[in-house]
């Protein structure tokens, strides 16, 4: 598997979840096991030896490649979720996507000082998840964040969002 059969492997969908969003469906790529193990190994391939402690899934997928991910850099998995998902006492951020707005939590005691977090998602596109994803992050004090997704769509210039302290990856820039 090399980075152009990964490119090859992720379906478009014009205009979904609404009209004029061209929405990049991953599940055409986490159907192929070697694909999904690429996707894996390409990522801790970077992480490892960062002293990564904790990475943190975005709801929903970043919660497919991330467990994976952290249990080959000896880490933990944390879920970042929608409101009311999490049963435990949560801390909040609200912010505005490129559709709508949202909110994501955490557990409130999920992370702590002592961590090194990589964020991990599917998709960089206008920011604003992710943005709120390390904003939420760093309000637990850790000590460092990184963040990577496995698609980033340049044109719409997410990064732009991102703090200048936050290195970030993509396994493929389209």
């Amino acid at each position: 598997m090399n980075i152009e059969e990964f490119k090859s492997k992720i379906r478009n969908i014009p205009d979904f979840p609404k009209p004029g969003i061209q929405f990049k469906d991953i599940t055409t790529a986490l159907k192929d096991p070697e694909c999904l193990r690429w996707m894996k190994d390409s990522i801790v391939k970077i992480y490892r030896g960062r002293g990564i402690t904790q990475v943190v899934g975005l709801e929903s997928r970043g919660f497919i490649i991330a467990p994976a991910v952290a249990i080959e850099l000896g880490a933990g998995f944390v879920p970042e979720r929608k409101p009311g998902k999490l049963p435990a006492d949560v801390i909040s951020v609200a912010y505005n996507k490129e559709y709508g707005t949202d909110t994501m939590q955490i557990h409130r005691d999920a992370l702590s000082a002592d961590d090194v977090v990589l964020i991990h998602d599917d998709l960089l596109a206008t920011g604003g998840t992710v943005a709120a994803a390390i904003k939420l992050v760093k309000s637990t004090g850790v000590k460092k964040v990184y963040v990577n997704f496995l698609i980033e769509l340049e044109d719409l210039h997410g990064r732009d969002l991102i703090d200048s302290d936050v290195e970030i990856s993509s396994l493929i820039k389209l």
